[in-house]
């Protein structure tokens, strides 16, 4: 099974329809919440909290979910996983309300906090040859390019023809099809040691520290920064954060290793990945916003025209995956962040009127860098450890992705926002002055994105030499 021979690459296919089912759920929901709204008479708080409650869970379980993976079964817990997700939009479909809404996304968050972190596991575990992991990396990762390029387009489509609650209803028969496939051919991995105890109280410590930071910027959106219940929800965060790092020095068997901090390639990978989605979660949204909200362009329109870069970012996925088994992770990572770092500043010259076909292959690049990128660090960051900690790896992985998303998404909100007048319920069409607000913003957080990719790409090439560094003196390294 492990040689790569068809069941393992079956095994990749069922693991990457998992990840594809949890990115498409946010992008799918997102199109349709005018419509939400409407139907269930939701303010645009309601209509927040829709998006945000399936965020939460999902971003403050997921080291949890990842970890438990690594002590009772990683086939089990994936499996749960689609489970839970599967039950979650059933119950969001026939929602009569908006508070059985919400506990709905609840439910569905649980989903992808545990077959996420499972199907990268997976995947560590099924693929001992480093070249073919890559690969399968690269496949995993196209699932989510792939969802983010089919995601408002196909919401739009949805929504126009079949009604929102099959936004959520879509998802039932997948997955249905997912844990049938899934059953047979993932392999029944042990657990890794058999028979450690599960650190509670770390669970209980990071949830906190992750629903609470997460919670306060995503509210920091509309209240401010600076407002108390914002202020309030970052002091519990960060006072959990800390006593997550006391608990877990003590603990015999930790959630999170902090000792894999020490590790300057996984401490590499990790900040690649929050910023890599800290920009381009952010540019998938907000160019959205852009094409619907200043140009007047319908979701399904928009969802095209945003399209590209999910495309690129699709095929540039695989493609990175067989570069990195030839030349190892760091070039295409530097190079990946690099051209996604200059072709997102390229999208400086946008104003009000600039059609797709001025800028699509920005578009093109930006999806193509990141693409590009996003095997490396994710291959760098599973590496780092060896299989029995796989679970803890990639669930610390995929939590600062997750966290990078969520935080793009307020902190370039905020610029995008900051001078428009009134940004409407539901994303309404703006009038002319508040277009052109629109717009300079956007420009704002395009140069700090594009910034903030470059000068990730100069940290991973610093901790790079280090790392290197360490290796030509084998007493620094633990075992792995």
């Amino acid at each position: 099974m492990r040689t790569g021979g068809s069941r393992a690459w079956l095994t990749v296919g069922a693991v990457a329809g998992g990840l594809f089912l949890a990115v498409l759920s946010t992008t799918l929901v997102s199109v349709a919440l005018p419509a939400i709204g409407r139907g269930l008479d939701a303010s645009a708080t309601d209509l927040q909290w829709v998006v945000d409650a399936y965020v939460i869970v999902y971003a403050s379980l997921l080291v949890a979910g990842g970890v438990l993976g690594d002590r009772v079964g990683r086939k089990g817990v994936f499996l749960l996983g689609v489970g839970l997700f599967a039950a979650g939009a059933l119950g969001c479909g026939v929602a009569p309300s908006v508070p059985v809404l919400l506990a709905g996304r609840v439910v569905q968050g649980l989903g992808p906090a545990l077959l996420v972190p499972g199907s990268l596991t997976i995947i560590r575990t099924t693929f001992e040859d480093a070249r073919k992991r890559a690969l399968a990396i690269g496949l995993w990762s196209t699932a989510s390019g792939l969802s983010l390029a089919a995601g408002p387009a196909l919401g739009g489509v949805v929504v126009a023809g079949l009604g929102w609650r099959w936004v959520f209803l879509l998802n039932v028969p997948l997955a249905g099809i997912l844990l049938a496939v899934a059953a047979r051919v993932v392999p029944r991995l042990e657990a890794n040691p058999p028979g450690a105890r599960f650190d509670w109280g770390g669970t209980v410590l990071t949830t906190v520290a992750v629903a609470s930071l997460t919670a306060g910027i995503i509210h920091g959106q509309t209240a401010g920064p600076a407002a108390a219940s914002v202020l309030g929800a970052f002091a519990v965060g960060v006072a959990a954060a800390a006593a997550l790092v006391l608990w877990e020095r003590r603990c015999r068997a930790p959630l999170v290793d902090l000792s894999l901090f020490a590790r300057p390639a996984f401490v590499a990978a990790n900040v690649a990945a929050l910023v890599v989605f800290f920009s381009f979660v952010g540019a998938i949204v907000y160019f959205s916003g852009y094409f619907q909200q200043v140009q007047g362009r319908t979701p399904v329109t928009s969802g095209l025209d945003v399209s590209a870069i999910g495309v690129a970012f699709a095929l540039a996925a695989p493609l990175s995956g067989r570069l990195v088994g030839r030349v190892g992770p760091l070039p295409p990572m530097l190079a990946g962040l690099v051209v996604g770092g200059l072709a997102t500043l390229g999208l400086l010259r946008l104003e009000p009127d600039t059609g797709i076909r001025a800028i699509w292959w920005d578009f093109v690049l930006v999806g193509a860098g990141i693409g590009a990128c996003l095997t490396p660090m994710t291959h760098t960051a599973l590496s780092a450890v060896g299989r029995a900690r796989a679970g803890m790896a990639s669930a610390v992985h995929n939590a600062f992705r997750q966290f990078g998303q969520v935080l793009g998404v307020a902190v370039l909100g905020l610029q995008v926002y900051a001078d428009v007048s009134a940004r409407g319920a539901v994303g309404g069409r703006l009038g002319h002055a508040d277009g052109r607000r629109f717009v300079d913003g956007l420009h704002h957080g395009v140069l700090l994105s594009g910034v903030a990719l470059l000068a990730a790409a100069g940290l991973v090439a610093v901790l790079s030499l280090l790392q290197r560094s360490r290796r030509r003196d084998p007493r620094r390294d633990a075992a792995r």
